[in-house]
């Protein structure tokens, strides 16, 4: 168990090495788009959390294979753990999670079907996720089965 726990630690800390280059290169693709520097930081914040904190929240999962991962997110995870959770945070990382994919599309780190999906899902979930932050956010929902829909 130990040598399991050392094993994830050792994975990780390769993936943030990689990923403080990635966040650097990506903040540097922004700047090509004559972004505001409030809103290019706000992007790269945004993916720091998301490659840094959620992905290697439980196991050590790469930027690329985190395409799939934004619906438990954005949905769940989030609304959960991230204090500062608001529609407009949702809403502000659903736009960082598209451009920094679409980044790594133009890399070629990830396939155009991934990141038309990715799209996908966050146009046909963003409502849900902000209705279940809604009844998160409700003091007389005290069924958390209630919350997540279950």
């Amino acid at each position: 168990m130990v040598d399991d726990y050392k094993q994830y630690e050792i994975e990780c800390e390769k993936i943030r090495e990689s990923n403080e280059k990635l966040l650097e290169d990506f903040e540097n693709w922004l700047r090509t788009s004559n972004l505001a520097d409030t809103t290019i930081r706000r992007h790269v914040e945004n993916i720091d959390f998301y490659i840094n904190e959620y992905l290697l929240y439980e196991d050590a999962i790469e930027p690329q294979a985190g395409v799939f991962s934004v619906s438990m997110f954005l949905g769940y995870w989030f609304i959960k753990k991230a204090m500062w959770a608001s529609k407009a945070s949702i809403k502000s990382n659903a736009a960082s999670l598209k451009k920094f994919y679409t980044y790594l599309y133009e890399r070629g780190l990830v396939d155009k079907e991934d990141l038309d999906s990715l799209k996908e899902i966050i146009k046909e979930e963003l409502p849900e996720w902000l209705a279940t932050l809604d009844r998160y956010d409700d003091p007389s929902i005290t069924d958390m089965e209630e919350v997540w829909g279950l």
